[in-house]
């Protein structure tokens, strides 16, 4: 168990640059997941800190040590890998086990580990069999136990639940939150699910084009991102996107839409919009912050024609459009929203963002 720290952490091949000197502290015992679309630069940072990848620039310090010169072996780290990387003519005991034997530890300390491992795993019984022999989830816990057995500083996660389905996931991703908990290590993974991201993090790191576009607590980039990028790739589904301008009414402000519709911002708000009047802007709102609910102090309401309804339950999406835009909302289902139908939606403004439309910025002041 350890602090990792990447200072300036710069990965190019020739011209291209795909890492662009990332500064990040992850403290000891810390869950930390790196997320972002494909080409963004997280797979490779993971590489770099296990050692798999040469880093062009900056260093990768764990504990107290520099290790852009040690190898793999040598940087007291354990990773699990998107395919598992079973041995598949061994047991799964003999899976777990091998990393300890190359060690030289005694046979009683590796067969206590070893114990400990299938314990918390639940795979005691799976200890005799072969990887051929085992379910993907039953797979991925081997791979969790061949990592936890060895008692490393940093525990790294590449992609892991990717090649299981969608149940198996959402059980999988609580059985690895769970293992930190029991456990506590120093863990970096690495995903393209932002759910996964949300629901495991102690702290959630979003990079996009080689930079880390913001790092936080999963509530802080979802309800104060600081970009437009941040806004729409955290949150399931996306942020709604609508061009606008920033006007003054009275003592407050407007937000007016390119169709003409007007959204009062509320007194709360103005003071740190002021200085934008008059300027255009992209107003941002969750669909979760559209509802068929009435309004209350804050809210305002637009009309507006559904074009699509997708019932999930609990809750149920509908998709309207304003001008050429198409948005979502989640709608209480007791609505019972038809295609084609007219629906009054109020927007709660109290949960709007603003942002730059010539960098992304968000316009708030936190």
């Amino acid at each position: 168990m350890a602090r990792l720290e990447l200072r300036n952490v710069v990965k190019s091949y020739g011209i291209y640059e795909a890492v662009r000197g990332i500064n990040l502290t992850i403290e000891d015992n810390e869950f930390v997941v790196f997320v972002g679309p494909s080409g963004c630069g997280k797979s490779t940072t993971l590489r770099m800190i296990a050692g798999l990848e040469h880093i062009t620039g900056g260093d990768i310090v764990i504990g107290d040590q520099v290790v852009n010169r040690l190898g793999p072996g040598k940087r007291d780290i354990a990773m699990v890998f998107q395919n598992y990387a079973l041995y598949p003519h061994m047991s799964v005991r003999e899976n777990i086990s091998f990393c300890l034997e190359q060690q030289k530890l005694p046979k009683a300390q590796i067969d206590e580990r070893i114990t400990r491992a299938a314990d918390t795993l639940h795979i005691t019984e799976l200890l005799s069999r072969r990887p051929g022999q085992l379910s993907g989830g039953q797979r991925q816990r081997v791979a969790m136990g061949r990592a936890i057995v060895r008692n490393p500083k940093v525990f790294l996660f590449d992609e892991p639940l990717s090649n299981l389905d969608a149940k198996l996931r959402v059980q999988m991703r609580t059985e690895i939150k769970r293992l930190h908990q029991l456990l506590p290590t120093t863990t970096v993974y690495v995903t393209h699910d932002q759910v996964e991201a949300m629901t495991m993090a102690d702290r959630v790191v979003v990079m996009n084009g080689g930079i880390i576009e913001q790092a936080g607590p999963p509530q802080e980039l979802y309800h104060r991102p600081v970009s437009q990028f941040v806004a729409g790739f955290i949150g399931s589904p996306s942020m709604n996107f609508l061009n606008a301008k920033l006007e003054s009414a009275g003592d407050g402000l407007v937000v007016v839409l390119d169709d003409g519709s007007r959204l009062a911002v509320p007194a709360s708000r103005t003071s740190e919009y002021m200085s934008h009047t008059g300027k255009r802007v992209v107003f941002g709102i969750r669909p979760e912050s559209i509802s068929s609910l009435m309004p209350k102090p804050g809210f305002e309401t637009i009309e507006a024609t559904i074009d699509l309804v997708e019932p999930l339950g609990p809750e149920t999406m509908i998709y309207f459009n304003i001008g050429p835009v198409s948005l979502c909302a989640n709608v209480d289902p007791e609505s019972e929203p038809r295609p084609g139908s007219r629906m009054p939606l109020s927007f709660n403004m109290n949960r709007m963002h603003l942002f730059d439309p010539a960098g992304g910025r968000s316009l708030s002041s936190w």
